[in-house]
């Protein structure tokens, strides 16, 4: 599989290299509502963009899990990191799971921010078919957004939102990507793992609940833990940032 040299903004200059990875309707700037408060000494954060997402909007690629995967670790080796953190929030979290798949050794901690499950995500029919129309209609993607976030988010903020994800995603990208981190089933590559791993759920988010969590995550990973945040549904870094961040990093300090 050919890799490809993933676009991404270095944060801090801290010993405990962490590789932060976005979700499936945003690119790296999602992580712009906590990147001014992370602790740079302790940290230093590779913020990337997937293929078909912001820098990387126009970059071929068939766009599943296990090559973005396969170009993360190429990015950790370009960096000289041998050992690092990954946080992956929510497709994200899938393919943080699929580095961690491919070289566990490597791995030092595991973050999964409303993280798909390494065994996908079945959906109804109606369901399934809103989000792969989402590749070309914003207005799905705003009902995605709206209701995975308690409906209770402000429009400013929806609109805000999703004219980013149009902007910052290409179509067929954001299309193929849906296939991939929905429908594939590798949980028994991690089953049994002993990093640590921490799952943080937004009490809010109907999908990618802390009971999936508890469903999935928590029985593969030996040492893994759950966090519901009650203030959060599936967007924490916009939603509660300061509790993300401290729930996080105090995860990978320890």
């Amino acid at each position: 599989m050919d890799t490809f040299a993933l676009p991404h903004q270095l944060i801090g200059t801290g010993s405990h290299p962490v590789l932060a990875i976005h979700g499936w309707l945003a690119d790296r700037s999602a992580y712009s509502a906590v990147a001014a408060d992370l602790d740079t000494a302790a940290f230093t954060y590779a913020l990337v963009d997937l293929r078909g997402y912001g820098e990387a909007k126009d970059a071929p690629g068939q766009y599943t899990t296990s090559e973005g995967a396969a170009d993360v670790l190429a990015l950790a080796d370009r960096l000289g990191w041998e050992t690092f953190s990954l946080v992956g929030h929510s497709m994200g979290g899938s393919v943080a799971q699929r580095v961690l798949a491919a070289a566990p050794h490597r791995v030092r901690r595991l973050v999964g921010v409303s993280p798909v499950p390494a065994s996908g995500l079945p959906m109804p029919d109606e369901q399934r078919r809103l989000f792969q129309e989402a590749a070309e209609t914003p207005a799905n993607r705003r009902v995605i957004f709206d209701t995975t976030t308690g409906g209770s988010r402000p429009a400013a903020w929806l609109d805000r939102v999703v004219r980013q994800s149009v902007e910052r995603s290409d179509p067929k990208a954001f299309r193929a990507w849906f296939d991939s981190w929905a429908g594939e089933d590798f949980h028994t590559e991690i089953a049994g793992s002993e990093v640590p791993a921490l799952a943080i759920a937004g009490a809010l988010d109907p999908a990618l609940s802390a009971r999936l969590m508890r469903e999935t995550w928590l029985i593969w990973y030996r040492r893994g833990s759950l966090v519901e945040l009650p203030g959060a549904g599936h967007y924490a870094m916009d939603e509660t940032p300061l509790q993300l961040i401290r729930t996080v990093e105090d995860f990978l300090r320890a």
